[in-house]
């Protein structure tokens, strides 16, 4: 991702490439079928429209791949008020005799647009699977194709790359500056009257809205990374409606908003001290020590030298190809290395340790952010915002003693998860956070190094959901694992037979990577 201009993953990086898809101008909704009667009065309107299906407008897209506007209020607890226009899209089962139910899926982020999931989905899963359900896919309110938020940010605002800014005494002040221009941005093109209400339990709310505009009692989802929280909240919200969940590299559904990044610089520790393990047993190629203690030392002085004096990265890396990088953006960019790639950040070390110093670092970019960018940069930050506005602190002192303690106790990125951003300034939420703690029946499944959603995480989503069973890959690297390559046949096996027939395994399950 090129710094500033890639479309954000953010803190669900790496996720389903899935398509942000143009939908016909002019199509309509009518209202036409009888409301449901599994929701409150006060929505008809909006769990009683018949969607205008037509042919996504995309090239190569199968005529069966159909695309349809609906409308969700902006706010549940006033649904005669102000609406948004969301896109949603289906892929119907060949072969309608097996046809189970619909299975909607989300890619993750927040800020991952999830319209063209179904093709991609098309391709990964099982044929016993895809026989089983129409495949759905919506980009969430405020993301790409549906009413998407807007802010206006620069570049450097809007750098996908990193969110979090690494705490330093002597630019905290410009951190704060950076966090506050962010908020009052969004704030300004939005207003308080539509950003707390973009939120992950309003989210949840729309996915049961297209439950029901599709005629369907329950609904099976397929969620990665920030959407296995969203799967989560629609669990705790409609457990009736809720049928097979499969959450894969998910995160502590009870720790949202900031707990999400502490989570992060927590797990980053473990899989350094794994990292410097494996790297001791091949000093012969990378002769970074003959030790753990040796090897991290190693990295650590790489780290002291390019803060001193920023270095010029020369290797094969086409992202970081001529950047003068700080000590700074070598922790944040090898982070998630040390767990998903480790011989591949112990060549990247290798090659910085023999870079030549740069005499000068890049000026922020302070052009306009490209609209996609800028919308799924704002998109992320609003949900991370509003889903649990009492976990940001308002005072930016706090957050210069909250840094200089994370990054004590986890050095490689304590002082990022926990420095100051635009959520200290960001309006409050409309509803506190979601507890999670229910009895609905889903399948978690996690890596043991996950480096964006680090272990722990899944295994509190499995504790909060009762009704779980969790697929544990020992050994397992990298982030999201089902239906993408590589994925262990153990994992494959386990979910396909939940998504075919229904039944969960009688136990956890533990797989090999």
């Amino acid at each position: 991702m090129p710094r500033a201009t890639r479309v954000a993953a953010l803190a669900a990086a790496g996720l389903l490439a899935a398509l942000a898809l143009p939908v016909a101008q002019g199509a309509t909704v009518s209202t036409a079928r009888p409301p449901a009667t599994d929701h409150p009065s006060r929505l008809d309107r909006y769990y009683g429209q018949r969607p205008a299906w037509h042919r996504c407008d995309i090239p190569d897209a199968p005529a069966a791949f159909q695309c349809a506007t609906i409308t969700v209020p902006v706010d549940y607890a006033h649904p005669d008020s102000r609406t948004l226009r969301l896109q949603i899209s289906r892929l119907r089962t060949s072969t309608p005799g097996k046809r189970h139910g619909v299975l909607l899926s989300n890619p993750g982020g927040p800020g991952n647009p999830g319209l063209g999931n179904p093709l991609s989905l098309r391709d990964a899963l099982a044929k016993s699977v895809r026989q089983r359900y129409d495949l759905i896919g919506f980009d969430p309110r405020g993301l790409a194709a549906s009413s998407p938020l807007r802010c206006g940010l620069t570049q450097d605002e809007a750098n996908s790359t990193e969110p979090y800014r690494p705490y330093r005494a002597a630019t905290f002040a410009k951190d704060t500056a950076r966090a506050r221009d962010i908020a009052a941005k969004c704030t300004a093109r939005n207003g308080s009257r539509l950003l707390p209400y973009i939120n992950t339990r309003n989210t949840a709310r729309d996915m049961d809205v297209i439950r029901g505009i599709l005629g369907e009692k329950r609904l099976s989802y397929l969620g990665w990374s920030y959407g296995t929280y969203l799967g989560a909240v629609y669990t705790q919200l409609f457990p009736r409606h809720s049928d097979r969940i499969v959450l894969d590299s998910a995160v502590d559904p009870n720790r949202s908003g900031r707990g999400t990044a502490l989570a992060m610089a927590a797990g980053a520790e473990p899989a350094f001290r794994d990292w410097s393990r494996l790297i001791t047993r091949r000093d012969r190629t990378y002769h970074l020590g003959n030790t753990p203690a040796k090897v991290r030392a190693a990295f650590w002085q790489l780290i002291a030298r390019a803060d001193r004096t920023p270095v010029l990265y020369q290797g094969d890396d086409p992202f970081h190809q001529g950047e003068a990088l700080t000590g700074a953006d070598i922790r944040s960019w090898l982070r998630q290395s040390f767990a998903a790639e480790p011989y591949q950040a112990a060549r990247e070390i290798v090659t910085l340790r023999k870079s030549r110093t740069a005499h000068s670092t890049t000026r922020p970019d302070t052009s306009p952010a490209d609209p996609m960018t800028d919308n799924t940069v704002g998109l992320n930050w609003a949900i991370t915002c509003a889903d649990n506005t009492a976990s940001w602190p308002r005072d930016p002192a706090r957050y210069q003693r909250d840094a200089r303690r994370e990054s004590a106790r986890h050095p490689l990125y304590g002082d990022f998860a926990a420095n100051i951003t635009p959520c200290a300034f960001w309006p409050r939420g409309a509803e506190p956070a979601t507890r999670i703690d229910n009895a609905v029946g889903a399948l978690v499944v996690h890596n043991q190094w996950d480096p964006q959603t680090p272990l722990p995480g899944g295994r509190a989503m499995h504790r909060a959901l009762h009704g779980s069973r969790l697929v544990y890959v020992r050994g397992g690297r990298g982030h999201a694992v089902y239906a993408f390559p590589g994925a262990p046949v153990c994992v494959t096996r386990a979910v396909d037979a939940y998504l075919t027939d229904g039944r969960l395994p009688a136990t956890d399950i533990t797989c090999g990577s």
